[in-house]
């Protein structure tokens, strides 16, 4: 899937798009309980063809929602994808210090800080306005070219989806 050396496999996610493949580092250290809820989701294959509801030129490409963004899923609705969350109870904020750059992982929320659930965003450039505001779970190390070719749009017209989500200590 890719030459980048992997050093944690346990904390480093394979991300197989429609436009090519992503590797995540994991922050544990930053956000345990979001990295944990992106690892159990990964597990039950709940982002496996999840579309790329929302992305944005030059700020970000936003996915994550197992409800009604999944195709082939028992809600899909590419109109709602984006409303949705995961049957898992929502998160508290674990805000840190790390930086909204470049393939920075954050998790998407409503307006109340503990609303994150399952949907996540990886940032196109820099976006330091969002620091400490939005939680920083992972950074893409490989494969941020295929990042910048998702269909863009709010919402995206046939969007990229994650073809597939492991957590490469299960490959």
């Amino acid at each position: 899937m890719t030459d980048v050396e992997i050093k944690d496999p346990e904390n480093t996610l394979l991300l197989e798009t429609t436009q090519g493949a992503v590797v995540i580092e994991l922050k544990p250290d930053l956000a345990p309980n979001h990295v944990a809820r992106i690892k159990e989701l990964a597990r039950e294959g709940a982002y496996d063809g999840v579309v790329f509801h929302r992305v944005i030129d030059g700020f970000m490409a936003q996915t994550g929602d197992v409800q009604f963004g999944k195709k082939g899923g028992p809600k899909f609705d590419e109109r709602m994808a984006g409303r949705g969350a995961s049957d898992k109870p929502d998160l508290k904020a674990e805000f840190n210090d790390a930086h909204h750059g470049r393939g920075a992982c954050s998790m998407a929320r409503a307006q109340s800080p503990d609303s994150a659930n399952s949907q996540f965003f990886i940032v196109f450039d820099e976006a330091g306005f969002l620091d400490r505001q939005y939680t920083v779970w992972g950074q893409v190390i490989d494969g941020m070219d295929h990042v910048d070719r998702l269909k863009r749009g709010e919402p995206v017209s046939d969007p990229d989806s994650i073809v597939s989500m492991k957590v490469a200590a299960d490959s």
